[in-house]
C-alpha cells in the first residue's frame, strides 16, 4: 500500500488511462470553467467516446442553455470529440487570430472538404 501511494500519479498507465485520469480528477474538482487541449489525443476509439460523453456531464451538457452553470474551451485538432461533445461555437484559429466561428460540426465539415483556406474568408464573418 505505501508503494501505491509513494508512486506518480499516473504512472505505468496507457494514454487513455492517462486521460480518463485527468478527467477524473476535473470531476472531482468539479470546476465552472474547464480548458481542454486535444482531450482525445493518444486515446483509442473506446475512450474518446467515454471522455467525451464524461466532459459533455461535466459542462452539464444535458441542461438547457439557460440553466447551465459550467463551461469550457476545447481545443482539437482532429474533430474527433465532437462526436460526443455538443460544443455550442466553434472557431478556428490561424496565424494566432481567430478567423472562422461558427457551428463546429459545419465548420469542421467545411475543412475536410476544403481545407482551411475557406476558414480565412469564413463565410459567417
Amino acid at each position: 500500500m505505501d508503494k501505491f501511494l509513494e508512486r506518480d500519479i499516473n504512472k505505468g498507465f496507457s494514454g487513455g488511462e492517462i486521460k480518463r485520469s485527468e478527467v477524473l480528477q476535473l470531476m472531482i474538482q468539479n470546476p465552472d470553467f474547464v480548458m481542454l487541449d486535444e482531450p482525445e489525443s493518444g486515446v483509442d476509439l473506446e475512450n474518446i467516446a467515454l471522455i467525451g460523453t464524461t466532459i459533455g456531464a461535466l459542462l452539464e451538457k444535458d441542461k438547457y442553455l439557460a440553466k447551465r452553470k459550467k463551461s469550457g474551451l476545447v481545443i482539437t485538432h482532429t474533430g474527433f470529440i465532437l462526436d460526443y461533445i455538443d460544443a455550442d461555437k466553434g472557431h478556428v484559429m490561424c496565424d494566432g487570430q481567430i478567423r472562422c466561428h461558427g457551428n463546429p460540426r459545419e465548420i469542421l465539415k467545411d475543412i475536410k472538404q476544403r481545407g482551411y483556406k475557406e476558414c480565412l474568408e469564413c463565410r459567417n464573418q
